[in-house]
């Protein structure tokens, strides 16, 4: 009876370490940098302090950060981030989290006025996801409308094109990567997207990896060779 107890605690001992190391790993795991040697981090809103210099080391590129959601939040930490990017050796962009119940028009001009010029910054990217403090869901020509007309003022504002990170849910109600030309950001972790209509530029391949200098679980991407 006691060598049947001690075996069973044994194995299951034994499938703890296995499933601690295999956790180990997939919080390490990261596309193959010869497939893909452009790969950085994207933050969500709040995201604390970050040692940025520890950041560049554990092998990102570039960081994109979240400036403005809506036509009325902007992160706080943005500006201190934005500033200390490029000391760091990294490439930096904004990011804008598109806000469905809020007017096109309102949700550029707040981003524009937050978010400087900058010849160094990549193409800003606007998230459009579901989110639950907004239930409105516009007919598909109404939505990327709107979504065309922040595009070009946002481009006018920066003097890039802008980059889309659509979400699968969103992607699939309304197909906005074919209705609207313009490079797409799309999420899927480990196994690379095929949700949109055109070939992705940027791929968050993990939303889970663990890395030295930023506490918690970080967003890693990929940049399409």
């Amino acid at each position: 009876m006691a060598y049947g107890i001690l075996k069973a605690a044994g194995i299951l001992g034994g499938l703890g370490l296995l499933g601690i190391a295999g956790w180990s790993v997939a919080i390490d795991w990261h596309p193959a940098t010869k497939q893909y040697p452009l790969q950085g981090i994207d933050l969500g809103e709040n995201p604390g302090e970050i040692e940025w210099g520890t950041v560049r080391a554990r092998g990102a590129d570039f960081a994109y950060l979240v400036a403005t959601s809506g036509a009325d939040r902007r992160d706080p930490g943005f500006e201190a981030n934005w500033a200390a990017l490029p000391d760091a050796g990294l490439r930096r962009g904004a990011v804008h989290i598109y806000s469905l119940c809020q007017a096109a028009g309102d949700q550029a001009n707040a981003f524009n006025a937050f978010v400087p010029r900058s010849a160094d910054a990549l193409p800003t990217a606007v998230d459009v996801s579901f989110h639950d403090d907004c239930t409105a869901r516009p007919e598909r020509a109404v939505l990327v409308g709107e979504l065309q007309r922040f595009v070009r003022m946002v481009e006018t504002h920066t003097r890039k094109p802008v980059m889309l990170r659509i979400a699968k849910p969103v992607e699939s109600t309304y197909q906005l990567s074919a209705a609207i030309d313009r490079p797409t950001w799309a999420i899927a972790n480990v196994f690379a997207p095929t949700y949109a209509a055109r070939p992705w530029r940027m791929w968050r391949a993990s939303d889970f990896r663990h890395i030295d200098g930023i506490e918690g679980p970080v967003n890693w991407d990929v940049v399409a060779p």
